[in-house]
C-alpha cells in the first residue's frame, strides 16, 4: 500500500515540475512576443516622429523663403541648434525603447528561472513526501 502511495505521489509532483516548467517557458515566451511588438511599436513612432520634424523643417524653410529671410547668420543657427535639440530628444526617446525591451526580455528569463526553481523545489518536497509514505 505504501509503495502505490509513494509512487501516485511521484507522479504528481512529476506532473506539477512539468506544469511549473511549461508555465515558465510560456510566460517568457509570451514577454519576449511583447518585447518585439514594443520594438516594431517604437519603430514605427519613431518613423511618424521623423516625419514630423521633416514637415516641420520643410514649413521653417518656405516661411523664411515667403518672408524673404535668407538661411544664413541667426535664423540658420535657430535652426540648426533644433535641430540638435530634436536630435537629442530622439536619442533619449530610442534608448528608452530599448530599455523597455530589454526589462521584458529579461523578466521573460527571470519567469522562466523562477519556474525552475518552484519545480526542482516541488521535486525535492514530492521526493521528500514519497520517501515518508514509503517508510
Amino acid at each position: 500500500m505504501f509503495a502505490i502511495v509513494a509512487s501516485l505521489i511521484a507522479v504528481s509532483t512529476a506532473v506539477n515540475v512539468y506544469g511549473q516548467i511549461e508555465a515558465g517557458k510560456a510566460q517568457e515566451s509570451a514577454l519576449k512576443q511583447q518585447a518585439e511588438q514594443e520594438r516594431l511599436a517604437a519603430e514605427s513612432r519613431e518613423l511618424e516622429r521623423q516625419q514630423q520634424l521633416n514637415a516641420a523643417l520643410a514649413a521653417n524653410v518656405v516661411g523664411m523663403g515667403v518672408s524673404g529671410i535668407k538661411a544664413e547668420g541667426t535664423p540658420s543657427s535657430i535652426a540648426l541648434e533644433s535641430a540638435k535639440n530634436v536630435s537629442l530628444s530622439e536619442g533619449m526617446t530610442k534608448l528608452s525603447d530599448r530599455l523597455q525591451q530589454a526589462q521584458l526580455r529579461r523578466q521573460g528569463a527571470n519567469a522562466r528561472s523562477a519556474s525552475q526553481l518552484a519545480a526542482a523545489g516541488t521535486l525535492l518536497s514530492g521526493a521528500a513526501e514519497a520517501y515518508g509514505a514509503g517508510k
